[in-house]
């Protein structure tokens, strides 16, 4: 993979802040024509640095949901525990979020539930079931400081 020089992390930088800024916005702030930004924009999708736009939808209010922070522990750490867990949880919606970890645990998720009794379904139904899990810890989150 090439390096980044400024201008590509120019526009990485913008496109974070605003993923729906305009071709010629986004060319005027770089300082790039807007045919060499969007050229530079299609070579930075097509080497995966830029992989996909998203839309962030405004949450539930807190009081709404239950977030819970779950440290996972596989039984083996193979390539193919791995895979096999992660195809698993990306097919578990109240899993907003996972990491593969280093230290103890193997992956960090960010469950949300309605209530605790939801979550329990979760945990019974979905997480113990996944496959190669040893182990499960949950903390419950008692509200957001910073959330990116």
């Amino acid at each position: 993979m090439h390096a980044l020089d400024e201008p590509d992390r120019a526009i990485i930088r913008l496109l974070r802040a605003d993923g729906r800024m305009s071709n010629a916005a986004l060319a005027e702030a770089v300082g790039l024509s807007p045919s060499a930004c969007l050229r530079r924009l299609r070579l930075l999708e097509r080497r995966g640095v830029i992989r996909g736009y998203t839309v962030i939808l405004d949450e539930p209010a807190p009081r709404d949901l239950v977030v819970v922070i779950v440290q996972i522990t596989l039984e083996r750490q193979t390539d193919e525990h791995l895979r096999r867990f992660e195809d698993a949880v990306r097919r578990c919606p109240e899993v907003r979020e996972c990491y593969l970890m280093t230290g103890i645990a193997d992956y960090l998720l960010r469950v949300e539930a309605r209530d605790a009794a939801d979550y329990e379904r979760i945990h019974k139904e979905q997480l113990s079931r996944m496959p190669g899990v040893a182990r499960i810890q949950s903390s419950f989150a008692i509200r957001s400081v910073i959330r990116g």
